[in-house]
């Protein structure tokens, strides 16, 4: 009697796309495509989701691994991939029932070998999207070609034997025993039913927890991170503000230094005005109360001579006939002197009005004196802290002037910037005019200016009027009239 050949196990390679499965292989082929054999353009520049398939001799699924595979832009596998399929197939864990019982299922939620877990996904369990059931029905459709074991021969018709009547139904105690083993076929079907979607509610809820094990560690990587970058903002904003509280606190024991010393200076210039207020006051009075004593010492000498004159005039009352005219003359002359008195009492007083007048222009000067004094204290002062006038101007760059140059500087910038440069004054002008604006000053046929961009002269020292502000045709006309004309 000979002995039929059992069919073995079928290694195959799936692999899937958005739409389900797009592409299947022996796994023969799939080494080929691992050694780069051969190439799949189709997915180049991709990782693609491919899963190892396990197939009985009656087409039924016996394990499964899902696992990623990419592809450069050529089309070739990775040659750095080095997955122990069928170590993982054989080591995986019980999945759902395919048909023949609960498979061996290996993905990234259970994964017998932990190092390989990044390397494998999970597949979806949707109704919609299956894709176990997927992987079943294209098996059940064996585009591969496997070798399918052949079912039992049914017996023909006309070989089978008709029982008596008598003999058709089994005795009651058979009939028992076979109930009874028909309930524990129904019984074992109904546990393994129940196992495999128990396999299925377990490989669902590893995923789910797997999934939600990822997003946590994820979200709390981002709040460590957000943690810390706000960490690192409020120690920024903390060294920022300990900074602007000291910049503040000197700012202030400056500004109360700048105001203590104005506040001094304010109180010498009041002592100081008030002492030349009073000076002047002193003064005028001194000048009225001469002019008034002036006055009197002039009334009262007019008075004793009218009163000479009049005990003259009594004495000679007894000439007054014969004279009478001669003294109504003389009285005459007497009031004419005395409203002449009047008018110099006037004068004087007028020039003492004129003398108040100057006291108080020369308290104006004073003053004005005193604010040019505080200035130059408050310049010294300014320098004696530490404060450096630096003036820029182009050509001698950034000067810095010592305080006994500031006086100088304010009266003629232009010059003093001239004298660093060491040229004239009306160079350093003219070169100023050619580096603000460098263009030919020279004049066309019409009169008006050429205006000709020309090369920038950058030093005054080095500034010829005519020839550096000048185009070349200008320079050679200048030159050549400079030569006629000698």
């Amino acid at each position: 009697m000979s002995m039929q050949k059992k069919p073995q196990m079928v290694e195959a390679v799936v692999f899937f796309n958005d739409r389900g499965v797009c592409k299947e292989m022996l796994y023969p082929e799939f080494e080929a495509l691992l050694d780069n054999v051969v190439q799949m353009p189709e997915y180049a520049d991709q990782q693609m989701r491919l899963a190892y398939v396990l197939i009985n001799s009656r087409l039924m699924v016996r394990a499964v691994v899902f696992f990623y595979l990419d592809f450069d832009e050529k089309g070739e596998a990775d040659r750095g991939w080095n997955l122990p399929l069928r170590n993982l197939a054989d080591r995986a864990g019980r999945g759902p029932d395919m048909g023949a019982g609960p498979i061996r299922l290996a993905c990234r939620s259970q994964c017998p070998v932990s190092w390989h877990q990044m390397h494998l996904w999970d597949p979806s369990l949707d109704s919609g999207n299956n894709h176990l059931v997927q992987l079943r029905d294209a098996v059940k459709r064996n585009h591969l070609g496997v070798l399918v074991e052949e079912e039992t021969a049914a017996v023909e018709p006309q070989r089978l034997q008709m029982a008596a009547e008598h003999q058709w139904y089994a005795p009651a105690e058979e009939s028992r025993e076979e109930a009874e083993k028909l309930a524990r076929a129904m019984l074992e079907e109904h546990q393994q039913k129940t196992a495999a979607m128990l396999g299925q509610h377990e490989t669902r809820l590893s995923q789910i927890s797997q999934q939600h094990e990822q997003e946590l560690s994820r979200l709390k990587m981002g709040a460590q991170e957000q943690i810390k970058v706000l960490q690192a903002e409020v120690a920024a904003l903390r060294d920022g503000l300990a900074r602007e509280e000291e910049i503040n606190a000197s700012l202030r024991r400056e500004l109360d230094g700048q105001v203590s010393g104005f506040q001094r200076g304010r109180e010498e210039l009041t002592a100081q005005l008030r002492h030349i207020e009073q000076s002047g006051r002193d003064e005028l009075e001194q000048l009225r109360q001469q002019i008034e004593d002036e006055a009197k010492a002039r009334i009262v000498s007019l008075e004793a001579r009218y009163k000479e004159q009049i005990s003259i005039r009594d004495v000679e009352l007894s000439y007054r006939n014969e004279l009478d005219q001669q003294l109504q003359h003389e009285n005459q002359q007497f009031r004419q002197e005395a409203e002449r008195l009047r008018e110099e009492v006037a004068q004087l007083r007028q020039q003492a009005e004129h003398a108040r007048q100057a006291a108080e222009s020369l308290r104006q000067e004073l003053a004005t004196v005193s604010s040019r004094a505080a200035d130059g204290s408050m310049l010294e002062r300014l320098s004696a802290l530490g404060v450096i006038f630096v003036v820029y101007h182009p050509g001698a760059g950034h000067l810095t002037l010592a305080l006994q140059d500031v006086a100088r500087y304010q009266e003629n910038p232009m010059a003093f910037a001239a004298s660093k440069c060491f040229v004239s004054e009306d160079q350093y002008r003219q070169w100023l005019a050619h580096y603000q604006q460098p263009s030919c000053e020279g004049r066309l046929s019409n009169g008006e200016r050429c205006a000709m961009p020309i090369d920038r002269v950058e030093t005054p020292g080095r500034f010829v009027d005519g020839d550096s502000n000048c185009c070349a045709r200008h320079k050679t006309s200048g030159r050549l009239r400079s030569v006629t004309s000698g």
